[in-house]
């Protein structure tokens, strides 16, 4: 077994609307254990930290958003750049509008695990049995038409280095617990044993 971590983040739209439970009850039954929560404001500072987006990835998402706005016959008022930065200035208002459920998950994959609940961060095209899937029907082409954030509920990471860089941001070492689930006692007996008693 490979003991991996993996931070996620329920959006203040997630907490609003009392999701919070079902959320965290969908990521619970995977067998995966939370070693760390923390209910909070963030920081716009903090927000920032968090996206850490290069400019190769604010030309490709302000592409997009220029090409929705062509396609809804709106203008193109600013640079590609800028509208690709002005989705992380909304993201980061978006999450530091009110509080949001941070958490820490390890086990096993978590973070393609958690991925893979989670769904795409697309919400429209986020598959059914997904969270975004199930409980959001916002998108990115509305978004961007309203010059918003997209509403899809939560943050995870996407892979294994994401994590240890986003963790640290979120929660010091000493808010992360060590402890062992049930099953993990029983797989470690079993792994060592050969077989169960």
């Amino acid at each position: 077994m490979i003991k991996e971590q993996t931070l996620v983040i329920i959006k203040p739209d997630g907490v609003q609307r009392s999701l919070m439970g079902d959320i965290m009850a969908r990521l619970e039954r995977t067998g995966l254990k939370f070693v760390a929560i923390k209910f909070l404001v963030p920081e716009a500072d903090q927000c920032w930290k968090h996206y850490n987006k290069d400019e190769e990835w604010f030309m490709k998402k302000g592409t997009r958003v220029t090409e929705d706005r062509k396609a809804h016959g709106m203008p193109i008022e600013k640079e590609v750049m800028e509208y690709g930065k002005d989705i992380i200035k909304s993201n980061v208002a978006f999450f530091t509008s009110g509080p949001v459920l941070a958490f820490v998950i390890e086990g096993n994959q978590s973070v393609a695990i958690v991925k893979k609940l989670v769904g795409d961060t697309e919400p429209a095209t986020s598959d059914v049995g997904t969270i975004r899937g199930d409980l959001t029907v916002d998108s990115y082409a509305l978004s961007s038409l309203d010059n918003r954030a997209v509403r899809n509920l939560i943050h995870c990471s996407d892979s294994p280095e994401e994590a240890k860089r986003e963790i640290p941001l979120w929660f010091t070492e000493s808010e992360i617990i060590s402890y062992r689930l049930l099953q993990e006692q029983v797989l470690y007996d079993v792994n060592l044993d050969g077989i169960l008693e």
